[in-house]
């Protein structure tokens, strides 16, 4: 008797408990392929519209849902197909990348916190290929044409933000050199060190994602103007659209001056016309009078 309790206390749990699954890929995911992640519910018949995707934020270090369409970079579809729930996103970025989940918001889901088990979905992804010259800022970047007078030093760094730290080398177009590096360094430069120097920047785990920049490095002479250098350039620039903006605010600023004075003289006394006009007896605006002439009292 005993026995039988046991097995049908067993069978009732068995058929009122749901254990929620998580579905997606196991191995790293390239930028711009499509992830497809589905929920499950086993051993249940609970319905699925009470389950929701989670994803971790590793920016505020919490559990957020993940909503249709609710990232802009690209669009999501989350869909109800038969028993399951499934979110496909048609590109995989770098913002897709994180921890995923299964949440249900019912009271018989015996999953810690009525969750499932935890999907780590990692996304490759590799930026555009920077160069930097050290010593120097600019927000246009490193021109293309790099130009520098002989005797100064030239030091240039590439760098692109990826899902692992790229491999970077450097060469000289012409030459048979590799320097393993991401930084360029050029001592005193002459004329012999004129040409045009690749970056190369290859990712360790995809092949495919490779990027390159190439600059061109002129050296004019010692005695060369000041201004011909690319440095000349940039602050001859830069102070060109300071005198504009300057040059812009001074004029905006004698304008609104001369216009708020020829407001203020403009104005003079009320012209009340309506004093002016002559009142008659018979007229609406007529005053009480003991006279019984039809002269205008004004």
């Amino acid at each position: 008797m005993r026995a039988l309790l046991v097995v049908a206390v067993v069978a009732l749990i068995r058929g009122s408990v749901a254990t929620l699954l998580i579905k997606g890929p196991t191995e790293p995911i390239l930028e711009g392929e499509s992830i497809t992640l589905e929920c499950l519910i086993s051993d249940s018949e609970l319905n699925i519209s009470q389950v929701h995707f989670e994803i971790f934020s590793k920016y505020m270090q919490t559990w957020r849902p993940v909503w249709e369409r609710s990232w802009c970079y690209y669009s999501m579809q989350i869909e109800q197909i038969s028993d399951s729930l499934v979110l496909t996103i048609p590109r995989a970025g770098r913002y897709y990348e994180g921890p995923y989940r299964c949440v249900s918001d019912a009271e018989n889901v015996t999953a810690p916190d009525n969750s499932s088990q935890v999907l780590a979905i990692k996304v490759h992804y590799m930026g555009e290929l920077s160069l930097s010259r050290e010593g120097f800022t600019s927000y246009l970047g490193v021109p293309q044409e790099l130009r520098v007078r002989a005797g100064d030093d030239v030091v240039l760094k590439c760098s692109a933000s990826a899902s692992e730290e790229p491999s970077y080398f450097w060469n000289k177009n012409g030459d048979d050199w590799i320097l393993p590096s991401s930084k360029l360094t050029l001592k005193k430069v002459s004329a012999q060190d004129e040409g045009k120097y690749t970056c190369v920047a290859e990712h360790p785990s995809v092949e495919s994602f490779s990027r390159r920049r190439t600059i061109s490095i002129t050296v004019l002479p010692e005695d060369a103007p000041w201004y011909e250098s690319s440095n000349g350039r940039l602050v001859l620039m830069t102070s060109a659209a300071a005198v504009s903006l300057l040059v812009f605010i001074l004029s905006m600023s004698v304008f609104l001056c001369r216009r708020a004075k020829q407001t203020k003289t403009s104005k003079g006394p009320i012209d009340d016309r309506s004093q002016k006009k002559p009142i008659y007896r018979s007229s609406v605006e007529s005053l009480p009078s003991t006279c019984g002439d039809k002269q205008p009292l004004v």
